[in-house]
């Protein structure tokens, strides 16, 4: 079965078309369901880190100034993912600063991104809500480290995606639950994705 990279980042706002920048990417490799691989940097790029922010995540400006460039992190990155397809929790969030930081370092951005937002809207529409610590507590999983930084955010994220994976290959084991079946499942209207699925997996 192909790998997964689950990624995260933390930021100093919310859109690299304003003007942010990434200030921490934390990528877990998922087979099978399990992780393989980790890999975890803070970064340096000069932008100011507002206080809010660094209330919110725990990563101040003197945090990042000894970090290594977001050139060097993201070209890091970049080759531990390799041509993995890549899953985040609200994955345009992430995707767009992975294309703008990549765009930045030179080196092409052509992985296919699925969202756990999405899937679990589709699977799970009697959760409470879709964040991401909701959804692990929902289903009972273990939450890991520092809410709001990049590694702890990436592995719930790992787990969660886990979790949909199980779900979607049912009750035999036999469904289909590779990237590309994540894709098409967290495109199919709410109201036509039983049929999609061909049996209710809105499983708790």
């Amino acid at each position: 079965m192909s790998r997964i990279a689950v990624i995260d980042f933390e930021t100093t706002g919310i859109s690299p078309a304003m003007g942010d920048r990434a200030t921490e990417v934390a990528i877990v490799l998922l087979e099978a369901g399990r992780v393989v691989d980790r890999y975890q940097s803070l970064m340096f790029t000069g932008m100011y880190i507002p206080p809010f922010i660094s209330q919110l995540t725990g990563i101040t400006n003197d945090m990042v100034r000894s970090a290594p460039t977001a050139v060097q992190v993201m070209t890091e990155a970049a080759r531990f993912v390799g041509d993995a397809p890549m899953v985040a929790h609200n994955a345009a969030f992430d995707r767009k600063f992975w294309q703008a930081e990549l765009a930045l370092a030179g080196v092409a951005a052509p992985q296919p991104y699925a969202c756990t937002v999405m899937l679990s809207r589709r699977l799970y529409p009697h959760a409470p809500n879709h964040k991401l610590g909701t959804l692990i507590d929902f289903h009972g999983l273990p939450r890991t480290g520092q809410a709001h930084r990049a590694m702890a955010d990436a592995e719930m994220a790992a787990a969660l995606l886990a979790r949909i994976q199980h779900d979607l290959r049912g009750p035999s084991g036999t469904g289909r639950a590779d990237h590309d079946w994540l894709m098409r499942v967290q495109a199919c209207p709410k109201a036509q994705i039983d049929r999609l699925l061909g049996t209710v997996r809105n499983t708790a």
